[in-house]
């Protein structure tokens, strides 16, 4: 089944090694999908047919597989992923104030991507990190004893930073 996903041009000769290596394997739809996650950053509409086409598998079995685990994406991300813990501590300490701060200064929900690209913001069970809630991850650094205006401040040196590095 093609897919006519005229919105979307994924260079799917990319998948090519892939699809050949997994070939006829049975239960290899989840790693290639993995795979295929790595080289786009997300899975596009155009890659899910793709790979329904190449592994004699329906669209909707491989988009049922991939919508089953969280770890698949189907948004690019951005820049920046801000991961905002609601976790028991965090969420008794305000992280429902500052998920709506974010989201309104943003203009996105969790598991979305902002306009410009820079920001996606993933509201998540636990960080971890619990003597310092609330607490956020934006890639791989920490913020904690949040306040909703400490993290539109933290946000907001990030996208000025972004601008003048343009």
């Amino acid at each position: 089944m093609k897919c006519d996903c005229k919105h979307q041009n994924s260079d799917l000769s990319k998948l090519g090694p892939i699809l050949s290596a997994y070939a006829g394997i049975p239960g290899s739809l989840i790693t290639i999908l993995q795979q295929a996650q790595e080289i786009y950053g997300y899975l596009p509409m155009d890659v899910i047919y793709h790979i329904a086409e190449a592994t004699g598998n329906t669209p909707a079995k491989v988009l049922g597989v991939a919508t089953f685990y969280t770890q698949f994406r189907f948004q690019p991300m951005g820049k920046y992923l801000i991961m905002l813990c609601d976790g028991t501590a965090c969420h008794v300490n305000g992280s429902e104030k500052i998920a709506a701060a974010i989201s309104e200064y943003l203009g996105i929900g969790s598991g979305e991507t902002s306009e410009d690209g820079l920001f996606s913001l993933s509201i998540v069970a636990c960080l971890g990190c619990c003597s310092l809630s609330p607490v956020m991850m934006i890639n791989e650094d920490t913020y904690g004893s949040l306040t909703p205006e400490k993290a539109l401040e933290i946000l907001k040196e990030i996208k000025d930073k972004e601008e003048s590095d343009t």
